[in-house]
């Protein structure tokens, strides 16, 4: 332990460390001047900085600091590239520091459990791996730079409505296996300076005081070291919140519960070590981003230009060619007539989501004025706005667009969901595209065989109304201020998209896994689906999506060879072979996804284990290269509390999607002997059975009832089949009355229990 810590925690009054734990305004932690303890200060920024002019201003609604505007989280998860995104959350890092910032509040890694998520457009994706991933990267690539990542929010918070009070009921392996493996990865391979709770209860519990999650899990099973936060104004029991492990309350000062912590260790209802731990915390924390802050980048001016070209490469490479029938795309700019451009997101576009995650831009590409400089000029377009109010359909408006498409060589149309719809605060109510947008769409596309549908939005929108009428959809996402150049490059060829899905698109809302319980509204969020989320709920249910997870076109083709897999020192090595098949440089995303042939548990059909993006120019092959460890072929068993990898046969998949898997394997694992089930008094006859101690006492026992009743017991496989989940205390008192005169079913247990126990000692 740093020494001078040791010292400076030493030297601090009660009152100095109660106030510690707490912010000093909006923004900042407090200031210890007389110990030399400085504030740190702490923005908004899951793909910006979002400084208000003050640390006393919240900045909602309000202009803040001019700052990078990079495609939001929606757009960097599809494009699967951790390279990129831990180049952009250095570029993030340099802002933090020009703009005196030591902590960034994100990433957000939250699961997308429904598209309804009014937040979705800030998170990654609906899968664990993929999110985990991308999150990692963009917090090495901004620590990097000596600014602190906050990753949030922990956990268990996937929607908006009642998001304050509402409360999360989640199974444990649902818990583990989908909502809490992306922080598990971004712990153990970026180590986040600091980890933000949620508002949220957690299977009643708020999450900001929960025990098992901040502590047993985040601390002692992952070793998280850093500090943990609250959101602001999460904090609703500051000793209960203390004890569980966290840190740092949001805002401050929050002088009433520093009076609690201090009344409370001066009275012996809290221990002072405990303080003390988290105190120390936040003091390895400002010696951290104060030895970054006094560092020759600190405070100087970013290059405006050149984050402008990333945030442009980035939109560029998260765009999703959807659908490209007969290769109209890419546009040939010389061959065009003229080129109809219609909708109003075309000239106002929509480009980020709002609430805490809305930036300041330092400049704007629009997408009207980026075509046009690649046609020519605007003597080479024709514009139509053709909608203005979303609900209601504009004829006059409609017809415009539908003369200037026909009298084009193409037409490109701007669409997507209404500005304000999808923002932290609020769910949506529809995954379907406003009326107005719909019948301009399906007027357009029957006037112009051409026609191409740009969609600005921040999660999945259904399309069964339009689509088999369009040849060609771009997937725009709100990918920054850089978007505008970016979907030009797309359109004209410039660019080879790249993009894929982190999300699938369903046909309809009803589709979809939580369909029926999500944001109802009763302050509860019944997590029903289980694992099922996404597209393993879809590949269960044998339901086809609009468009599948992992999906996304490009302008060359990709050839994939056979896949190779060797398993040596408890790591399985998987190589494919992928060859660019076209006559254009591209990127290609290899998916590699593991099927477990047999469980004793209900498994996904298949989970994304691994993933890369490789760049091939035409007729070149590169390999792809996975490892796998125990973990990714397991599940977590709540009976044994812990992940379980069962030998057996597996199948190996690398795909272009989900739903295109191009190359398998099968593979024979063997894995070391997991551990049993820890028995109680209502475990079942199979969980006894599970294990040879507990299976050598149990049949001893099973002998020695069978003697003393009229109608004996099998442990036969057949019997197994009807009696194995029966709780052995339910078969004594079903079977066994003649035993307990003189006993109780639970003393007879108990005694089993300690037989079992006594032989592993």
């Amino acid at each position: 332990m740093n020494t001078s810590i040791d010292k400076l925690l030493k030297s601090l009054t009660l009152e100095e460390k109660a106030t510690l734990v707490a912010g000093a305004d909006m923004w900042k932690t407090q200031e210890i001047e007389r110990a030399g303890v400085p504030s740190i200060t702490m923005f908004d920024g899951t793909n910006g900085v979002r400084k208000p002019g003050s640390t006393q201003e919240m900045g909602l609604f309000s202009e803040n600091m001019p700052a990078t505007c990079y495609p939001t989280g929606v757009a960097l998860g599809s494009t699967w590239n951790t390279e990129l995104i831990e180049e952009v959350g250095e570029a993030l890092g340099r802002e933090s520091l020009a703009l005196d910032t030591q902590i960034l509040l994100g990433p957000g890694v939250n699961m997308k459990r429904s598209p309804l998520g009014g937040r979705n457009f800030e998170y990654y994706s609906e899968d664990p791996v993929l999110t985990g991933e991308l999150g990692a990267a963009m917090v090495n690539g901004l620590q990097r730079m000596g600014v602190g990542a906050s990753v949030k929010h922990f956990a268990g918070n996937n929607q908006e409505t009642e998001k304050m009070v509402s409360n999360s009921v989640v199974d444990e392996r649902t818990l583990r296996e989908i909502y809490l493996t992306a922080f598990e990865i971004i712990v153990k391979k970026a180590n986040p300076w600091t980890v933000m709770t949620s508002y949220n209860l957690l299977n009643g519990t708020y999450t900001s005081e929960h025990d098992f999650l901040l502590r047993q899990v985040l601390r002692e099973e992952w070793g998280y070291d850093g500090v943990v936060m609250s959101d602001w104004t999460a904090v609703h029991d500051r000793l209960k919140s203390l004890r569980a492990g966290l840190d740092l309350e949001m805002p401050g000062p929050a002088k009433y519960n520093a009076v609690k912590l201090v009344s409370a260790v001066k009275s012996g209802e809290l221990d002072e070590s405990v303080l003390d731990a988290s105190v120390r915390r936040m003091l390895e924390l400002v010696a951290k981003v104060t030895a970054a802050a006094g560092s020759k980048e600190a405070r100087q001016p970013w290059d405006v230009d050149a984050h402008h070209e990333l945030a442009r490469r980035a939109a560029a490479e998260s765009i999703v060619l959807l659908k490209n029938e007969n290769g109209i795309l890419p546009l040939a700019a010389g061959k065009l007539r003229r080129l109809a451009v219609i909708g109003q997101k075309a000239k106002k576009p929509r480009y980020q989501g709002g609430g805490s995650a809305r930036v300041t831009p330092t400049r704007l590409d629009i997408p009207y004025d980026e075509i046009a400089a690649m046609v020519g000029g605007e003597d080479h377009l024709a514009y139509a706005e053709g909608y203005r109010n979303d609900n209601e359909p504009d004829d006059a408006l409609i017809e415009e667009s539908v003369r200037l498409a026909s009298q084009a060589g193409a037409a490109v149309l701007f669409v997507g969901q209404p500005e304000g719809t999808e923002s932290e605060g609020y769910d949506s109510k529809t995954i379907d595209l406003p009326p107005a947008q719909v019948k301009l769409i399906q007027e357009v596309a029957a006037a112009q065989p051409n026609c191409i549908v740009v969609l600005c939005n921040g999660t999945a929108v259904a399309m069964q109304e339009w689509i088999g009428g369009v040849p060609a959809v771009l997937e725009m996402w709100l990918s920054g201020q850089g978007s505008g150049r970016a979907v030009a490059d797309i359109l004209f060829g410039r660019v080879n998209p790249s993009g894929k899905l982190s999300e699938t698109f369903p046909v309809k809302l009803s589709d979809t896994p939580s369909y029926l319980t999500f944001g109802d509204g009763n302050q509860q969020a019944v997590y029903s689906e289980g694992i099922f989320t996404g597209y393993r709920y879809y590949d269960k249910k044998e339901l086809e999506p609009l468009f599948p997870f992992g999906h996304g076109l490009s302008y060359t083709s990709f050839e994939y060879g056979g896949l190779r897999a060797r398993t040596a020192g408890g790591v399985t090595t998987v190589e494919v072979d992928i060859r660019n098949a076209g006559d254009r440089a591209g990127q290609e995303v290899v998916q590699l996804y593991v099927q477990d042939e047999e469980s004793r548990l209900i498994r996904p059909v298949k989970e994304l284990k691994g993933f890369c993006k490789l760049q091939l120019e035409p007729g070149e092959t590169k390999t792809a290269v996975f490892t796998l460890t125990p973990r990714d072929f397991s599940y977590y068993d709540p009976k044994r509390g812990q992940w379980v990898a069962e030998s057996g046969w597996f199948t190996l998949m690398a795909g272009s999607s989900s739903a295109d898997i191009r190359a398998t394997v099968r593979v024979d694992m063997a894995f070391e002997a997991q551990r049993s089930p820890s028995l109680h008094r209502y475990s079942l006859l199979c969980d006894w059975m599970a294990e040879p101690r507990s299976r050598e006492v149990l049949e001893r026992f099973m002998e020695r009832m069978n003697g003393q009743i009229s109608d004996p017991i099998s442990l036969s496989e057949q019997s197994l089949e009807f009696l194995g989940d029966f709780p052995l205390i339910k078969l004594i008192q079903l079977y066994g009355q003649e035993m307990l005169i003189e006993r109780s079913p639970e003393s007879m247990v108990d005694e089993l229990l300690a037989s079992v126990h006594q032989a592993k000692v």
